[in-house]
């Protein structure tokens, strides 16, 4: 798991990877975990023995849960320059080193945002010497307005090894971190905290990173494409990137491919070391003829060919009529049992993970898992006392002769995990020596509340990492390949395709999370009959099930919009995810709401969900700044104007300055008259709010009268017939 979207939720049973307390109180090899400070250095072997390949996080919050940062990585020679620019991994190119630096993407944390990357550090190239880490803003943003800047550093068992509070850094637009560079044949990490006001166009050109130069490459644009441009199909073209924020990227960033290789170089400009040393005389060029034209610069291509995605619309079936089903790799219909959908779920997705490159790295990147030759096994027998065990699978990695081994156990349908069972696959794991356990389940983990507790031996030297994936991560980095970045070849694209066919299925059992828990009825018949007192462990559970339900739903919704999903999480910095979901659970035995909000990526603002317990509604809403020219009357037209294909039952709110709400009404009423949304009394207008209602179910689970399914509904309705109106940034 996983570069989007990622993101993803992983839990370690004896510390949680990431940077929350876990972090600060976690103990490694019987000390604490090393508060690093500006400008100090220390070796990794002497921390870990497992640092062959390490996790790195950067971390921040946000006052408005909306700001936010991309990461960035160099790789670089002896001489501080990176070698070529595929040795800049940062948005466009997700994998660098040959495999050896992927960027994972984000997972929310209790006090914001996390950025994870995946170093093998066995594997990075040998004239690679530093490797630097660093993240950028945009749109004049600067990395004062975040808070709780930090770096942790976590060896491939989980274990945190390094943590860096990054301090005074208010007008830098890019942020280097920290460093991992070798000394004497190992590896160790410096922390940095150096800003750049530049950018990261000034941060990467320092590096020597060939930057495009806009007024270049606008010149060549006005002239049209040179006869060197390369031709990647209807999507080609310089399209502007966006960031998280929906702020258009600067041209600056090297060609990239798809794929993560180098575009055509043709036009690339070298980079010059710090004096130029070593680098051969260039031959002299003949000056052109007075009468010659001069050529004109060709444009730098952008894409070299694209991977391959599978089309959103299927062609048109040659099947006589809707009885015919078409022929499937993987068939559903003869599961009869609990137990054959768990076999063969299993056999399914580890077999993809071992045909498809793409997709099994990006499941076992974060679990510590080296970039190397991966094969599955299935229903292996482990000694284990007089009754041998059989793990549903086993994953094996093979990188520069040392192998990387997991054992996998799996759930389907509402089956939960069995402690014994994962605890008897940790022992044999310890035993014999092998790195993780991996836990596949319908059911989402969740910061800091383990899914299964189980007892580690701190005797043994050996660690063992205990890691959890839902189906719907499995579901979501599947869509994310074959339908938005794309695979090395039309077999494998098809291969996921097959994949999510039967993951989607209804008789698969590979569904996510399902049902709200045994406590959603009497909490909800507890706030109607306002019987339900705090502190009442139900309301607790129902808090831990909305934020599971919460978090699957940015995972789909990523998925299928291919941009980057996460749920807000405005809490203090440092505070504990069990007191945060402790308080909000008192909340809700107050207030009988729930509560959460989503970011995503491109919008102009944060989407937030209410479920109301006492009435029985879903509100869905937004709100949007009245930034822009005009006089008020103006902006309240251009609104009404731009949701001209918005449902009219849609609610409008003015906001003002200092008096919070002002006019409001539906879209329908306000269409003839835009100028009600203005205040009687003048008051400055700062922003507007958008809300859709809609009667929430009443059963625990997921069938079509279940409140899962209408919180479902309610966001893609939302989504789909009015965020899509409002994504243009001003009013």
């Amino acid at each position: 798991m996983f570069a989007a979207y990622g993101d993803c939720v992983t839990h370690h049973t004896r510390h949680t990877v990431g940077c929350r307390s876990a972090f600060r109180a976690a103990v490694h090899l019987g000390g604490l975990v090393h508060e690093m400070v500006k400008g100090a250095n220390i070796g990794l072997a002497a921390l870990s023995e497992n640092i062959g390949s390490v996790v790195v996080s950067l971390g921040w919050s946000s006052p408005t849960g909306e700001g936010d940062a991309d990461v960035s990585v160099l790789l670089l020679d002896a001489d501080g320059k990176v070698r070529s620019d595929v040795d800049f991994c940062f948005y466009n190119n997700p994998v660098a080193g040959e495999g050896s630096v992927q960027l994972l993407g984000k997972t929310p944390t209790a006090d914001g945002d996390e950025d994870r990357i995946s170093f093998d550090l066995d594997a990075v190239p040998a004239e690679v010497d530093k490797v630097v880490v660093a993240a950028s803003r945009y749109g004049g943003s600067r990395f004062g307005e975040l808070d709780g800047l930090r770096l942790t550093l976590a060896d491939s068992a989980g274990d945190g090894l390094v943590r860096f509070a990054v301090q005074d850094v208010d007008e830098v637009s890019a942020l280097i971190f920290g460093e991992l560079y070798r000394r004497a044949g190992e590896w160790k990490f410096r922390a940095v905290g150096q800003g750049y006001a530049s950018g990261l166009a000034g941060l990467a050109t320092d590096y020597g990173v060939d930057i495009d130069d806009d007024a270049e490459q606008s010149g060549a644009e006005a002239e049209g494409p040179g006869p060197d441009a390369v031709d990647s199909g209807p999507d080609a073209g310089e399209r502007p990137a966006t960031g998280p924020d929906g702020e258009e990227r600067p041209a600056r960033v090297p060609a990239q491919s798809r794929d993560g290789g180098a575009a055509d170089r043709a036009a690339a400009k070298p980079a010059a070391g710090p004096a130029g040393a070593g680098a051969p005389p260039a031959p002299a060029v003949p000056a052109p003829a007075a009468s010659a034209p001069v050529p004109k610069p060709a444009r730098r291509p952008r894409t070299a060919k694209k991977k391959v995605t599978l089309p959103r619309t299927a062609r048109k079936s040659l099947a006589d009529n809707d009885t015919w089903r078409t022929a499937r790799l993987f068939p559903v219909s003869a599961l009869k049992s609990d137990r054959e959908r768990e076999t063969r779920a299993t056999s399914v997705v580890l077999s993809v993970m071992a045909q498809v490159p793409e997709f099994g790295r990006r499941l076992t990147a974060g679990f510590g898992a080296p970039a190397g030759r991966m094969e599955t096994f299935t229903e292996v027998a482990l000694a284990h006392g007089e009754t041998p065990r059989r793990p549903d699978g086993v994953i094996r990695v093979e990188r520069a002769g040392k192998l990387w081994t997991a054992l996998v156990e799996t759930k389907t349908n509402g089956n939960g995990l069995r402690a014994d069972q994962v605890q008897a696959y940790m022992d044999i794991a310890a035993r014999r020596g092998y790195e993780a356990v991996i836990t596949l389940s319908n059911d989402v983990a969740l910061e800091g509340s383990p899914l299964v507790d189980v007892r580690i031996d701190r005797r043994r030297k050996h660690k063992v990492a205990l890691w959890h994936l839902s189906w719907a991560e499995v579901v979501h980095q599947a869509q994310m390949l074959i339908r938005h970045e794309g695979v090395g070849n039309a077999a494998h694209a098809w291969l996921l395709q097959e994949l999510l066919q039967y993951l989607q299925h209804e008789n698969s059992g590979c569904h996510g999370f399902q049902n709200m828990g045994a406590a959603w009825v009497p909490v909800r018949r507890g706030i109607d009959e306002e019987t339900l007192c705090q502190g009442d462990a139900r309301a607790l559970e129902v808090i831990e099930n909305w934020e599971r339900l919460v978090r699957q739903v940015c995972l789909r919704l990523g998925g299928e919009l291919g941009q980057k999903v996460l749920p807000v999480q405005r809490a203090r910095r440092g505070s504990d995810p069990g007191a945060r979901r402790t308080e909000l659970a008192d909340r809700l035995c107050e207030q009988g709401r729930l509560n959460a909000e989503i970011r995503i990526e491109g919008t102009p603002g944060v989407l937030g969900i209410t479920a109301d317990l006492r009435t029985g509604k879903l509100r869905t809403s937004i709100e949007i700044p009245a930034e822009g020219t005009g006089y008020p009357l103006a902006r309240a037209k251009r609104l009404v104007r731009r949701l001209s294909d918005a449902p009219a039952d849609l609610h409008i709110e003015t906001l003002v300055d200092g008096c919070g709400a002002g006019p409001r009404g539906t879209l329908e009423r306000l269409r003839p008259e835009p100028a009600d949304l203005l205040p009687k009394d003048g008051a400055q207008i700062t922003g507007f709010r958008l809300s859709l209602f809609k009667g929430m179910g009443n059963g625990r689970g997921s069938a079509e009268t279940g409140f899962i399914r209408s919180v479902d509904d309610a966001v893609d309705r939302f989504h789909a017939q009015v965020l899509t109106h409002v994504e243009a940034p001003a009013l």
